[in-house]
């Protein structure tokens, strides 16, 4: 027994410096391989995508990847949480700018102009999709993350509605979701055919698609 108390004691006395070290290192070892993981799954495509091509991107071998990841499933899904917490703190923070209603409408059109941007992340989005479809597990988990999703927006949505006075013909939730789908479907028109329909072109039926779903509020100049 007194010999167990001083392993334990020992444990505990672990100096916080190489703690915090062994924290750092963990966390810029799952940073290098969800960099690495997009760029192999927009380069490969999801489903083409190897662990280990992931993997030795980021400098690490499958051991590595197994230590912070359970599966090719599980880091898609850690980029995309990452890439809609960054999308709803982006908004919230636009949104916060300012105290006039009519204003942050504006400034929600204007997030929503520019939503195809990150082209990479929306085209795997796009991909794992279909994957979902064709997977149950993968479809259920994924369809559990995009209402909590929706629902997050929804709020944003309802919050500055409420503001103005005013409402929309359809649920907030369901604002978000064809928004989101017009916005991929036009990017993906866009990168087939970038003559045909521009960057330009893409934000401006966003914002006139924004507009007929915002019907009789304010708009941008």
């Amino acid at each position: 027994m007194p010999a167990r108390g001083k392993r334990s004691r020992g444990r505990a006395a672990l100096p916080a410096g190489s703690r915090m070290r062994q924290t750092e290192r963990t966390r810029a070892t799952r940073r290098k391989l969800l960099d690495a993981a997009k760029s192999i799954f927009a380069k490969d495509g999801f489903e083409a995508a190897r662990l280990e091509d992931i993997a030795a991107g980021a400098g690490y071998t499958r051991g590595a990847f197994y230590a912070n990841f359970k599966s090719k499933e599980d880091i898609f899904f850690a980029l995309f949480e990452e890439w809609v917490r960054e999308r709803i703190q982006s908004l919230t923070d636009a949104l916060r700018r300012y105290s006039n209603p009519n204003e942050k409408l504006v400034a929600l059109r204007t997030h929503y102009a520019e939503l195809a941007k990150d082209r990479r992340l929306v085209l795997i989005s796009m991909e794992f999709k279909l994957f979902a479809l064709r997977h149950p597990e993968a479809h259920a988990r994924l369809r559990s993350r995009h209402r909590r999703i929706r629902a997050s927006f929804g709020e944003l949505f309802s919050e500055v509605m409420v503001a103005i006075g005013k409402d929309i013909p359809i649920a907030y939730p369901a604002a978000s979701a064809c928004l989101g789908a017009v916005s991929q479907g036009l990017l993906l028109e866009h990168l087939l055919d970038p003559k045909t329909l521009s960057d330009g072109d893409v934000r401006n039926v966003l914002g006139l698609y924004f507009d007929s779903i915002f019907s009789g509020c304010a708009r941008a100049d």
